[in-house]
Protein backbone atom coordinates (compact mmCIF):
# COMPACT_ATOMS: atom_id res chain seq x y z
CA UNK A 1 0.00 0.00 0.00
CA UNK A 2 2.81 2.41 0.79
CA UNK A 3 4.52 1.59 -2.49
CA UNK A 4 1.28 2.20 -4.38
CA UNK A 5 0.64 5.55 -2.65
CA UNK A 6 4.06 7.02 -3.32
CA UNK A 7 3.59 7.46 -7.10
CA UNK A 8 0.30 9.27 -6.54
CA UNK A 9 1.98 11.61 -4.07
CA UNK A 10 4.67 12.40 -6.63
CA UNK A 11 2.08 13.02 -9.34
CA UNK A 12 0.25 15.47 -7.11
CA UNK A 13 3.42 17.44 -6.36
CA UNK A 14 4.35 18.00 -10.00
CA UNK A 15 1.68 20.62 -10.78
CA UNK A 16 2.63 22.51 -7.61
CA UNK A 17 6.26 22.69 -8.70
CA UNK A 18 5.35 23.94 -12.15
CA UNK A 19 3.01 26.49 -10.66
CA UNK A 20 5.78 27.77 -8.40
CA UNK A 21 8.08 28.17 -11.38
CA UNK A 22 5.49 30.10 -13.37
CA UNK A 23 5.08 32.69 -10.62
CA UNK A 24 8.61 34.15 -10.97
CA UNK A 25 8.31 35.47 -14.56
CA UNK A 26 5.08 37.24 -13.62
CA UNK A 27 6.86 38.93 -10.72
CA UNK A 28 9.77 39.95 -12.95
CA UNK A 29 7.47 41.40 -15.60
CA UNK A 30 5.63 43.38 -12.95
CA UNK A 31 8.88 44.76 -11.51
CA UNK A 32 10.11 45.72 -14.98
CA UNK A 33 6.80 47.49 -15.53
CA UNK A 34 7.36 49.46 -12.33
CA UNK A 35 10.88 50.31 -13.51
CA UNK A 36 9.47 51.58 -16.78
CA UNK A 37 6.84 53.71 -15.03
CA UNK A 38 9.45 55.20 -12.71
CA UNK A 39 11.88 55.88 -15.57
CA UNK A 40 9.21 57.57 -17.68
CA UNK A 41 8.13 59.73 -14.75
CA UNK A 42 11.75 60.73 -14.09
CA UNK A 43 12.41 61.55 -17.77
CA UNK A 44 9.21 63.59 -17.94
CA UNK A 45 10.10 65.41 -14.72
CA UNK A 46 13.65 66.25 -15.80
CA UNK A 47 12.42 67.49 -19.19
CA UNK A 48 9.83 69.76 -17.60
CA UNK A 49 12.38 71.06 -15.06
CA UNK A 50 14.78 71.95 -17.89
CA UNK A 51 12.04 73.77 -19.81
CA UNK A 52 10.97 75.62 -16.66
CA UNK A 53 14.48 76.83 -15.81
CA UNK A 54 15.09 78.04 -19.36
CA UNK A 55 11.72 79.78 -19.36
CA UNK A 56 12.56 81.64 -16.15
CA UNK A 57 15.98 82.54 -17.55
CA UNK A 58 14.30 83.87 -20.69
CA UNK A 59 12.04 86.01 -18.50
CA UNK A 60 15.04 87.58 -16.72
CA UNK A 61 16.88 88.24 -20.00
CA UNK A 62 13.80 89.78 -21.58
CA UNK A 63 13.32 92.16 -18.66
CA UNK A 64 16.98 93.17 -18.69
CA UNK A 65 17.08 93.79 -22.44
CA UNK A 66 13.84 95.78 -22.60
CA UNK A 67 14.64 97.83 -19.48
CA UNK A 68 11.26 96.91 -18.04
CA UNK A 69 10.90 98.42 -14.54
CA UNK A 70 8.71 95.51 -13.41
CA UNK A 71 10.09 92.87 -11.08
CA UNK A 72 10.58 89.38 -12.46
CA UNK A 73 7.88 87.86 -10.24
CA UNK A 74 5.31 90.16 -11.83
CA UNK A 75 5.65 88.57 -15.27
CA UNK A 76 3.53 85.72 -16.57
CA UNK A 77 6.54 84.00 -18.11
CA UNK A 78 8.30 83.63 -14.78
CA UNK A 79 5.19 82.27 -13.05
CA UNK A 80 4.63 79.81 -15.88
CA UNK A 81 8.21 78.61 -15.40
CA UNK A 82 7.64 78.26 -11.66
CA UNK A 83 4.53 76.14 -12.16
CA UNK A 84 6.35 73.92 -14.66
CA UNK A 85 9.24 73.61 -12.20
CA UNK A 86 6.91 72.38 -9.46
CA UNK A 87 5.29 69.94 -11.89
CA UNK A 88 8.67 68.56 -12.94
CA UNK A 89 9.90 68.16 -9.39
CA UNK A 90 6.66 66.37 -8.53
CA UNK A 91 7.25 63.95 -11.40
CA UNK A 92 10.80 63.21 -10.26
CA UNK A 93 9.64 62.78 -6.68
CA UNK A 94 6.88 60.36 -7.74
CA UNK A 95 9.33 58.28 -9.77
CA UNK A 96 11.18 57.24 -6.59
CA UNK A 97 8.08 55.36 -5.45
CA UNK A 98 8.19 53.03 -8.48
CA UNK A 99 11.84 52.53 -9.49
CA UNK A 100 15.07 52.07 -7.49
CA UNK A 101 16.98 55.20 -6.58
CA UNK A 102 20.07 53.96 -8.43
CA UNK A 103 18.05 54.05 -11.66
CA UNK A 104 16.36 57.44 -11.19
CA UNK A 105 19.43 59.51 -10.31
CA UNK A 106 21.50 58.94 -13.51
CA UNK A 107 18.49 59.91 -15.62
CA UNK A 108 19.11 63.55 -14.67
CA UNK A 109 21.34 63.63 -17.77
CA UNK A 110 18.08 64.15 -19.67
CA UNK A 111 17.83 67.61 -18.13
CA UNK A 112 21.31 68.57 -19.36
CA UNK A 113 20.59 67.26 -22.86
CA UNK A 114 17.31 69.17 -22.97
CA UNK A 115 19.00 72.37 -21.80
CA UNK A 116 21.62 72.05 -24.54
CA UNK A 117 18.97 71.55 -27.23
CA UNK A 118 16.78 74.40 -25.96
CA UNK A 119 19.83 76.67 -25.79
CA UNK A 120 20.70 75.95 -29.43
CA UNK A 121 17.10 76.58 -30.51
CA UNK A 122 17.00 80.03 -28.89
CA UNK A 123 20.39 81.13 -30.28
CA UNK A 124 19.86 84.30 -32.30
CA UNK A 125 23.28 84.43 -33.94
CA UNK A 126 23.41 83.41 -37.59
CA UNK A 127 26.30 81.15 -38.54
CA UNK A 128 27.23 79.29 -41.63
CA UNK A 129 26.48 75.54 -41.62
CA UNK A 130 30.16 74.60 -41.50
CA UNK A 131 30.86 76.96 -38.61
CA UNK A 132 27.78 75.76 -36.75
CA UNK A 133 28.82 72.11 -37.06
CA UNK A 134 32.39 72.91 -36.06
CA UNK A 135 31.34 74.77 -32.94
CA UNK A 136 28.60 72.33 -31.89
CA UNK A 137 29.89 68.97 -33.00
CA UNK A 138 30.87 68.10 -29.41
CA UNK A 139 27.36 68.95 -28.21
CA UNK A 140 25.80 66.70 -30.85
CA UNK A 141 28.12 63.82 -29.95
CA UNK A 142 27.47 64.39 -26.24
CA UNK A 143 23.71 64.34 -26.74
CA UNK A 144 23.98 61.08 -28.66
CA UNK A 145 26.12 59.47 -25.97
CA UNK A 146 23.77 60.66 -23.23
CA UNK A 147 20.80 59.10 -25.07
CA UNK A 148 22.67 55.81 -25.47
CA UNK A 149 23.67 55.84 -21.81
CA UNK A 150 20.07 56.54 -20.77
CA UNK A 151 18.86 53.58 -22.83
CA UNK A 152 21.37 51.27 -21.18
CA UNK A 153 20.42 52.57 -17.75
CA UNK A 154 16.72 51.91 -18.30
CA UNK A 155 17.34 48.49 -19.87
CA UNK A 156 19.87 47.13 -17.40
CA UNK A 157 18.86 49.08 -14.30
CA UNK A 158 18.48 47.36 -10.90
CA UNK A 159 15.27 45.41 -10.50
CA UNK A 160 14.80 45.29 -6.74
CA UNK A 161 11.40 46.28 -5.38
CA UNK A 162 9.98 46.16 -1.91
CA UNK A 163 7.14 47.84 -0.08
CA UNK A 164 8.27 51.05 1.58
CA UNK A 165 6.69 50.29 4.92
CA UNK A 166 7.89 51.77 8.19
CA UNK A 167 9.14 48.37 9.30
CA UNK A 168 11.28 47.86 6.19
CA UNK A 169 12.74 51.36 6.30
CA UNK A 170 13.61 51.03 9.99
CA UNK A 171 15.27 47.69 9.31
CA UNK A 172 17.40 49.24 6.54
CA UNK A 173 18.19 52.25 8.70
CA UNK A 174 19.77 50.22 11.50
CA UNK A 175 21.59 47.73 9.27
CA UNK A 176 25.34 47.65 9.75
CA UNK A 177 26.29 48.34 6.07
CA UNK A 178 24.32 51.59 6.09
CA UNK A 179 25.59 52.59 9.54
CA UNK A 180 29.17 52.05 8.35
CA UNK A 181 28.43 54.02 5.18
CA UNK A 182 26.94 56.86 7.21
CA UNK A 183 29.96 56.96 9.52
CA UNK A 184 32.35 57.27 6.57
CA UNK A 185 30.15 59.88 4.90
CA UNK A 186 29.89 62.02 8.06
CA UNK A 187 33.67 61.95 8.54
CA UNK A 188 34.32 62.92 4.91
CA UNK A 189 31.66 65.64 5.03
CA UNK A 190 33.13 67.17 8.21
CA UNK A 191 36.63 67.17 6.73
CA UNK A 192 35.45 68.82 3.51
CA UNK A 193 33.44 71.38 5.43
CA UNK A 194 36.48 72.20 7.61
CA UNK A 195 38.72 72.78 4.59
CA UNK A 196 36.02 74.79 2.85
CA UNK A 197 35.16 77.07 5.78
CA UNK A 198 38.43 77.33 7.70
CA UNK A 199 41.08 76.84 5.00
CA UNK A 200 39.16 78.66 2.24
CA UNK A 201 39.45 75.68 -0.10
CA UNK A 202 37.00 77.03 -2.68
CA UNK A 203 37.78 74.33 -5.22
CA UNK A 204 34.92 73.13 -7.36
CA UNK A 205 35.51 69.50 -6.38
CA UNK A 206 35.31 70.32 -2.66
CA UNK A 207 32.03 72.24 -2.94
CA UNK A 208 30.39 69.74 -5.26
CA UNK A 209 31.46 66.83 -3.07
CA UNK A 210 29.57 68.50 -0.23
CA UNK A 211 26.58 68.82 -2.56
CA UNK A 212 26.89 65.18 -3.64
CA UNK A 213 27.03 63.84 -0.08
CA UNK A 214 23.98 65.86 0.89
CA UNK A 215 22.24 64.83 -2.32
CA UNK A 216 22.76 61.14 -1.62
CA UNK A 217 20.86 61.53 1.65
CA UNK A 218 18.17 63.52 -0.13
CA UNK A 219 17.70 60.64 -2.59
CA UNK A 220 17.50 58.02 0.17
CA UNK A 221 14.96 59.98 2.20
CA UNK A 222 12.93 61.04 -0.87
CA UNK A 223 12.47 57.42 -1.92
CA UNK A 224 11.35 56.51 1.61
CA UNK A 225 8.86 59.38 1.80
CA UNK A 226 7.46 58.80 -1.69
CA UNK A 227 7.20 55.04 -1.14
CA UNK A 228 5.39 55.42 2.18
CA UNK A 229 2.91 57.85 0.62
CA UNK A 230 2.13 55.40 -2.20
CA UNK A 231 1.72 52.52 0.26
CA UNK A 232 -0.64 54.69 2.33
CA UNK A 233 -2.69 55.52 -0.78
CA UNK A 234 -2.95 51.80 -1.53
CA UNK A 235 -4.64 51.24 1.84
CA UNK A 236 -1.80 50.45 4.26
CA UNK A 237 -1.45 53.65 6.28
CA UNK A 238 2.19 54.59 6.99
CA UNK A 239 1.86 58.30 7.70
CA UNK A 240 1.28 57.74 11.41
CA UNK A 241 4.75 56.27 11.87
CA UNK A 242 7.53 58.46 13.36
CA UNK A 243 10.03 57.23 10.75
CA UNK A 244 7.98 58.99 8.03
CA UNK A 245 8.41 62.40 9.65
CA UNK A 246 12.07 61.74 10.41
CA UNK A 247 12.68 61.01 6.74
CA UNK A 248 10.63 64.04 5.71
CA UNK A 249 12.62 66.42 7.91
CA UNK A 250 15.94 64.94 6.69
CA UNK A 251 14.82 65.29 3.08
CA UNK A 252 13.90 68.98 3.46
CA UNK A 253 17.06 69.80 5.46
CA UNK A 254 19.50 68.11 3.10
CA UNK A 255 17.80 69.59 0.03
CA UNK A 256 17.98 73.09 1.55
CA UNK A 257 21.69 72.88 2.41
CA UNK A 258 22.36 71.30 -0.96
CA UNK A 259 20.80 74.31 -2.69
CA UNK A 260 22.88 76.63 -0.50
CA UNK A 261 26.18 75.03 -1.50
CA UNK A 262 25.10 75.00 -5.15
CA UNK A 263 24.42 78.73 -4.98
CA UNK A 264 27.88 79.32 -3.51
CA UNK A 265 29.47 77.18 -6.22
CA UNK A 266 27.66 79.14 -8.95
CA UNK A 267 29.17 82.37 -7.63
CA UNK A 268 32.72 81.01 -7.75
CA UNK A 269 32.83 78.72 -10.79
CA UNK A 270 31.49 78.35 -14.29
CA UNK A 271 28.02 76.86 -14.69
CA UNK A 272 29.12 74.34 -17.31
CA UNK A 273 31.77 72.93 -14.98
CA UNK A 274 29.24 72.74 -12.16
CA UNK A 275 26.83 70.84 -14.42
CA UNK A 276 29.34 68.21 -15.55
CA UNK A 277 31.32 67.70 -12.34
CA UNK A 278 28.21 67.91 -10.17
CA UNK A 279 26.38 65.32 -12.26
CA UNK A 280 29.25 62.84 -12.05
CA UNK A 281 29.82 63.25 -8.31
CA UNK A 282 26.14 63.36 -7.35
CA UNK A 283 25.28 60.30 -9.44
CA UNK A 284 28.15 58.28 -8.00
CA UNK A 285 27.30 59.21 -4.40
CA UNK A 286 23.56 58.59 -4.85
CA UNK A 287 24.07 55.18 -6.48
CA UNK A 288 26.39 54.18 -3.64
CA UNK A 289 23.87 55.33 -1.03
CA UNK A 290 20.96 53.58 -2.75
CA UNK A 291 22.92 50.36 -3.17
CA UNK A 292 23.88 50.44 0.53
CA UNK A 293 20.53 51.44 2.02
CA UNK A 294 18.00 49.75 -0.26
CA UNK A 295 20.29 46.96 -1.55
CA UNK A 296 19.39 47.85 -5.14
CA UNK A 297 21.86 45.45 -6.76
CA UNK A 298 21.14 42.49 -4.49
CA UNK A 299 20.53 39.40 -6.64
CA UNK A 300 21.55 41.07 -9.93
CA UNK A 301 23.83 39.11 -12.25
CA UNK A 302 27.24 40.36 -13.35
CA UNK A 303 26.09 41.19 -16.89
CA UNK A 304 23.36 43.58 -15.74
CA UNK A 305 25.70 45.30 -13.29
CA UNK A 306 28.43 45.75 -15.92
CA UNK A 307 26.01 47.07 -18.53
CA UNK A 308 24.52 49.46 -15.98
CA UNK A 309 28.01 50.73 -15.11
CA UNK A 310 28.76 51.10 -18.83
CA UNK A 311 25.58 53.15 -19.26
CA UNK A 312 26.67 55.45 -16.41
CA UNK A 313 30.11 55.95 -17.96
CA UNK A 314 28.63 56.72 -21.38
CA UNK A 315 26.21 59.20 -19.80
CA UNK A 316 29.11 60.80 -17.88
CA UNK A 317 31.07 61.22 -21.11
CA UNK A 318 28.07 62.64 -22.92
CA UNK A 319 27.41 65.26 -20.23
CA UNK A 320 31.09 66.20 -20.18
CA UNK A 321 31.12 66.77 -23.94
CA UNK A 322 27.91 68.81 -23.83
CA UNK A 323 29.20 71.15 -21.14
CA UNK A 324 32.72 71.22 -22.56
CA UNK A 325 31.63 73.12 -25.67
CA UNK A 326 29.74 75.86 -23.86
CA UNK A 327 31.11 79.37 -23.96
CA UNK A 328 32.12 81.09 -20.80
CA UNK A 329 29.60 83.81 -20.01
CA UNK A 330 30.76 87.38 -20.59
CA UNK A 331 29.71 89.57 -17.67
CA UNK A 332 27.57 92.60 -18.40
CA UNK A 333 29.34 95.96 -18.16
CA UNK A 334 27.00 98.71 -16.93
CA UNK A 335 29.35 101.46 -18.17
CA UNK A 336 31.36 102.47 -21.23
CA UNK A 337 35.06 101.91 -20.86
CA UNK A 338 37.09 105.06 -21.49
CA UNK A 339 39.73 103.24 -23.53
CA UNK A 340 37.00 102.05 -25.93
CA UNK A 341 36.23 105.63 -27.01
CA UNK A 342 38.17 106.83 -30.05
CA UNK A 343 40.86 109.41 -29.34
CA UNK A 344 40.69 108.96 -25.56
CA UNK A 345 43.99 108.19 -23.87
CA UNK A 346 44.41 106.09 -20.75
CA UNK A 347 44.75 108.03 -17.54
CA UNK A 348 47.42 105.85 -15.96
CA UNK A 349 50.95 105.45 -17.16
CA UNK A 350 50.78 101.66 -16.90
CA UNK A 351 48.01 101.35 -19.45
CA UNK A 352 45.22 100.64 -16.99
CA UNK A 353 41.87 101.92 -18.15
CA UNK A 354 39.92 104.38 -16.06
CA UNK A 355 37.12 101.85 -15.79
CA UNK A 356 38.66 98.37 -16.01
CA UNK A 357 36.77 95.44 -17.50
CA UNK A 358 35.12 92.88 -15.28
CA UNK A 359 37.07 89.63 -15.27
CA UNK A 360 36.28 87.15 -12.55
CA UNK A 361 34.59 88.97 -9.72
CA UNK A 362 31.68 91.35 -9.57
CA UNK A 363 32.60 94.96 -8.99
CA UNK A 364 30.80 98.21 -8.68
CA UNK A 365 31.99 101.41 -10.32
CA UNK A 366 35.58 101.66 -11.41
CA UNK A 367 37.14 99.33 -8.84
CA UNK A 368 37.73 95.74 -9.82
CA UNK A 369 38.72 94.32 -6.45
CA UNK A 370 40.60 95.32 -3.31
CA UNK A 371 43.80 93.55 -4.30
CA UNK A 372 44.59 96.08 -7.02
CA UNK A 373 43.90 99.19 -4.91
CA UNK A 374 47.52 100.49 -4.89
CA UNK A 375 47.80 99.88 -8.61
CA UNK A 376 44.53 101.61 -9.45
CA UNK A 377 45.24 104.62 -7.29
CA UNK A 378 48.61 105.32 -8.93
CA UNK A 379 48.95 109.10 -9.35
CA UNK A 380 48.21 110.27 -12.88
CA UNK A 381 51.10 111.69 -14.90
CA UNK A 382 49.94 114.85 -16.63
CA UNK A 383 51.99 116.51 -19.37
CA UNK A 384 54.03 119.53 -18.21
CA UNK A 385 54.20 122.48 -20.51
CA UNK A 386 57.28 124.62 -20.00
CA UNK A 387 57.64 128.08 -21.48
CA UNK A 388 60.92 129.85 -22.06
CA UNK A 389 61.24 133.23 -20.31
CA UNK A 390 64.36 135.28 -20.54
CA UNK A 391 67.72 133.57 -20.95
CA UNK A 392 68.24 129.92 -21.79
CA UNK A 393 70.10 129.16 -18.61
CA UNK A 394 67.21 130.02 -16.36
CA UNK A 395 64.61 127.26 -16.12
CA UNK A 396 61.01 128.31 -16.36
CA UNK A 397 58.48 127.20 -13.73
CA UNK A 398 56.20 124.29 -14.72
CA UNK A 399 53.22 126.64 -14.70
CA UNK A 400 52.22 129.94 -16.20
CA UNK A 401 51.76 132.99 -13.95
CA UNK A 402 49.10 135.34 -15.13
CA UNK A 403 49.21 138.93 -13.92
CA UNK A 404 46.04 140.93 -13.84
CA UNK A 405 46.11 144.67 -13.91
CA UNK A 406 43.78 146.88 -12.00
CA UNK A 407 42.01 147.81 -15.21
CA UNK A 408 40.98 144.19 -15.72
Amino acid sequence: MEGGNSPSVQLQQLPLATAAVSVQPHTDSFSYKENLIGALLAIFGYLVVSIALNLQKYSHIRLASSKDPRAYFKTKTWWCGLLLLLLGELGVFSSYAFAPASLIVPLSAVSIVASAIIGNIFIKEKWKPKEFLRRHVLSFVGCGLAVVGTYLLVTFGPNSHEKMTAENITRHLVSWPFLLYMLVEIIVFCLLLYFYKEKNANYIVVILLLVALLGSMTVVTAKAVAGMIVVSIQGNLQLDSPIFYIMLVCMVATATYQATFLAQASQLHDSSQIASVGYILSTTASISAGATFYLDFMGEDVLHICMFALGCLIAFLGVFLITRNRKKPVPFEPYISMDAMPGMQNMHDKGIAVQPDLKASFSYGALENNDNMPEIYTPATLPIVQEQHGSKGVSAPPYRVLEHSKKE
